[in-house]
């Protein structure tokens, strides 16, 4: 079946079955990577270096945000390209995206890896923790040139209908990184410099299977002799800044927290987060995957006028979110010391019941997070970046900021209850916007 087909032709319920549900087990499986890196680096060396990663990996992930405003950027008019069935055009933007991922790699990695010592001083690293935040760093930022593409080329693979072929790449993925991590942890004994080439190695042999049915010309997008234009980076830029300025705003909030937390409660507080974050991460990566998935079909049905399909798969998208946020939820509630003890198995008595608490408040985020993120992800397939930002710097950015500020007095409880009362006002936004939405689509359902 052509992705056309498959996009324009099959029923939604069988639609969402046949690309969200693979789509969903794609992106956990593809974060994987970063609960093994985790729990490896907190088991083979210490709490220490737990924190330094904790305390890195925001910086790192900034510039990973960078492919995923030029992937998610270029699969939006690409989508809609596919589904007028101009294929000359959507290859156009593929190439170009993949050379502005480079290049931008290139430029990046050069910058963190000089300023990665000064960027961890002024949240407050010191001694050992810095160096070894740093060295983590820079390690990622040497490979950067060659490693960004794998988070861009998963969504090329689901515009082209190889739903299989990106679930597999992702297993793939975290097998390896595994793999290396143990070998270079465990048997090398490398240190954190080792966990984050472990890391990197995988995700460029990942990138180099990917890219290549596209350049030997097996799939419906092709690389071809680029022809940039202003309008196309325009479009790129336009399309993928909520997905990037979410991401970017995020890290840049978890910047600020991991400052504070350093300030509020030490180590044992930064380590904590970094058990929130991961924890909570496997959710958000089973919410991403099955609302991501479905961008490309909006997409084609958008550009072709199917209207009606296009409503029928986002009720789908918000009933999945719906039940895997309140799944996640009843896991984190109920199971927090085995969470905790996952990462901090040699943590004192202290440390686990901080964690214990901390679990059980953050928890509560996930009965509302789902909706803003449904909301967000497919005004991003409608080409609809202005309410989208708004959404993204909502939830990654403003709330966050001004909370940490606002819930100041309650101390520690005042930061673990952060996402949660962020998740709360920003679905009250999203209903806002979805709202509003619905006088268009009537509109075009009329047309």
């Amino acid at each position: 079946m052509s992705s056309y087909d498959l996009y324009i032709k099959t029923p939604p319920r069988r639609l969402f079955f046949t690309v969200a549900v693979p789509g969903a087990i794609s992106m956990v499986v593809s974060s994987l990577w970063g609960l093994f890196d985790g729990v490896f680096v907190g088991q083979f060396l210490g709490e220490q270096a737990f924190a330094a990663v904790n305390l890195a990996f925001p910086l790192m992930l900034i510039n990973f945000s960078l492919a995923d405003l030029i992937g998610v950027g270029s699969s939006v008019p690409i989508s809609i390209a596919m589904g007028r069935r101009q294929e000359q055009e959507a290859s156009n933007y593929f190439t170009c995206a993949c050379i502005m991922i480079v290049a931008t790699g290139i430029l990046m990695g050069a910058a963190f890896y000089a300023a990665a010592p000064a960027l961890l001083s002024l949240m407050g690293a010191e001694g050992e923790l810095r160096d070894l935040a740093a060295q983590y760093i820079r390690v990622y930022a040497v490979c950067s040139p060659v490693t960004t593409i794998v988070f861009a080329v998963d969504n090329f693979l689901r515009i082209c209908g190889r739903i299989k072929s990106s679930m597999f790449l992702n297993i793939l993925m975290s097998a390896l990184i595994m793999g290396l991590e143990l070998l270079c942890l465990s048997v090398l004994d490398m240190g954190i410099g080792g966990s984050a080439l472990a890391v990197s190695c995988g995700m460029f042999l990942c990138a180099l299977v990917a890219l290549w049915p596209f350049w030997r010309g097996r799939l419906p997008l092709r690389f071809c002799r680029p022809r940039f234009s202003a309008r196309l980076i325009r479009q790129v830029v336009s399309s993928g800044s909520p997905t990037f300025l979410n991401n970017t705003a995020a890290r840049l909030a978890s910047i600020l927290m991991n400052a504070v937390l350093l300030r509020a409660g030490g180590q044992n507080a930064l380590n904590v987060y970094g058990v929130l974050m991961y924890a909570g991460d496997i959710v958000q990566q089973l919410l991403y995957g099955a609302c991501d998935s479905l961008q490309p079909a909006i997409g084609y049905n958008w550009g072709a006028g199917q209207v009606g399909r296009v409503k029928s798969i986002i009720k789908c998208c918000m009933a999945a979110g719906a039940a895997i946020s309140v799944g996640g939820a009843a896991v984190m509630l109920l199971f927090p010391r085995q969470i905790t003890q996952l990462f901090l198995s040699e943590g004192g008595s202290d440390l686990v019941t901080m964690s214990i608490h901390a679990l059980r408040l953050f928890s509560l985020a996930y009965l509302t997070r789902w909706f803003g993120f449904a909301v967000q992800s497919f005004l991003i397939a409608l080409d609809k970046p202005l309410p989208a930002t708004v959404l993204s710097l909502a939830n990654a950015f403003v709330f966050p900021v001004g909370l940490i500020v606002a819930l100041w007095p309650l101390g520690l409880d005042g930061l673990w209850l952060n996402v949660p009362i962020t998740s709360t006002l920003v679905a009250g936004i999203a209903l806002a916007i979805l709202l509003r939405m619905k006088g268009l689509f009537k509109a075009l359902s009329e047309q």
